[in-house]
């Protein structure tokens, strides 16, 4: 599963989550492909992607968040994905 992390520099809330949300993921599915993307460098992929507010979180190709999700709606959304439910 690959996950990635659109986020602006500068953005508090992104900087301040970002850890937490890492940790989270790894948690839940163990070996997961993390990247974390400064929007501004990568914006024709986040356009691709459909990122219209930061930060937003896709997974597998498609945005799963469009603002930022605490980590127990991150583990709920890749346990469904996964086919786990907890």
């Amino acid at each position: 599963m690959k996950i990635e992390l659109f986020y602006s520099p500068g953005c508090s809330q992104c900087a301040a989550a970002r850890e937490s949300l890492k940790a989270t993921a790894e948690n839940v599915v163990p070996g997961i492909e993390w990247h974390e993307l400064n929007v501004l460098e990568d914006l024709d992929h986040a356009v691709e992607l459909g990122v219209l507010a930061l930060p937003a979180i896709v997974v597998d190709g498609e945005l799963l968040f469009s603002s930022l999700p605490t980590p127990q709606q991150l583990r709920a959304a890749l346990n469904r994905r996964s086919g786990v439910e907890k």
